[in-house]
């Protein structure tokens, strides 16, 4: 078995549990969403041999956890996001994180540029190198962060894009001296926090709070340079659980498409909410027969649900290119009959 530090959060999550014991767990498990339960679950029947340096590991991280000493500094924002997401969602998890945050009451790098108008903070910054402007938006609320992108001039936005994506770790010493640079521009008092930023996961959140103009330029500017990320970042702008924030007529439109096995198969490890939002946009006939469909499926694997998952999204984005259906962006909430 690989050592703690390279197990994923649902292999923790399942040490965890072992761990624990069956009459602890089951009152952790039964409330996490289903989507999460399966994943935890499968992971629990897999494992056949933990080590004591192991559990004991994974158990000294859970307790750090609970009293939030190292919950984002352990993994990084993207660890703690990626984990938060696949089980609550986009949204749910950058809240929890923010949450989080305030009542850890944990100092990031950049705190007071968190606080400070999106505007002022461009005018402060709009002049710096291209990897120091990543570097800020990588600490900034992703609406911040879009906001300043966009006034970036055209040029200037997919170069700091592809900053933001390519970003891993950061020298403590670099962010120290850019700390410093924007504690006399702003005045203000800035935290020494050190984590890791920056990632795919942190431009795509930026780009969903971004205009539709502002997204499109930076995709078609890195599909010309860098191919590859460019697909890795249109392949994480909609996620198969944010099919619940789109309208009943652009459900529709996508349920015209999809293969019904493929839809069966994903919906096989979806949340409740998902699944009640495709049944709710199906006549009572085909529900029920997708229904059936799931229950004599029987059991899965895992990977084959979440390749169904992934087809799903690349119709919602083709749909979504072509002007077919509506995915809700930022400064794009209004719409029009």
């Amino acid at each position: 078995m690989a050592k703690v530090k390279k197990l994923s959060g649902v292999q923790k999550a399942a040490i965890l549990m072992i761990a624990l014991g069956p009459d602890v767990s089951s009152s952790i498990i039964k409330r996490l969403p289903d989507q999460m339960i399966q994943k935890v679950t499968y992971e629990i029947a897999n494992m056949t041999k933990i080590t004591s340096q192991q559990r004991n590991e994974v158990l000294k991280e859970f307790l750090d956890m609970t009293v939030a000493q190292d919950y984002i500094s352990e993994g990084g924002l993207d660890y703690a996001r990626n984990i938060l997401t696949k089980a609550l969602g986009t949204q749910k998890a950058k809240e929890m994180i923010d949450t989080v945050s305030e009542i850890t009451q944990q100092r990031r790098p950049f705190a007071m540029a968190r606080k400070a108008d999106a505007q002022q903070l461009f005018h402060t910054i709009s002049r710096e190198h291209p990897q120091t402007i990543a570097l800020i938006l990588c600490y900034l609320q992703p609406d911040k962060a879009a906001t300043i992108l966009s006034g970036l001039p055209q040029e200037l936005q997919a170069d700091v894009a592809s900053r933001i994506a390519t970003m891993n770790r950061t020298s403590p010493v670099i962010i120290r001296q850019v700390e410093s640079v924007l504690e006399k521009k702003l005045s203000s008092i800035i935290g020494n926090d050190y984590e890791t930023v920056g990632g795919v996961g942190t431009l795509v959140d930026i780009l969903n709070s971004s205009d539709r103009g502002t997204e499109k330029n930076i995709i078609n500017d890195l599909e010309k340079e860098k191919p590859d990320l460019a697909e890795k970042v249109r392949s994480n702008m909609f996620v198969f659980e944010d099919i619940i924030t789109l309208d009943s007529a652009s459900i529709q439109r996508i349920l015209r498409e999809v293969d019904s096995r493929d839809l069966a198969l994903a919906l096989k490890i979806s949340s409740e909410d998902v699944a009640n939002s495709i049944y709710q946009n199906l006549s009572k006939r085909a529900a029920q027969t997708l229904r059936e469909d799931i229950e004599f499926m029987g059991p899965v694997r895992l990977v084959e649900a979440e390749e169904a998952q992934q087809k799903i999204v690349a119709l919602i984005r083709k749909l979504d290119e072509t002007n077919e259906i509506i995915i809700a962006r930022g400064g794009e909430n209004v719409v029009v009959p």
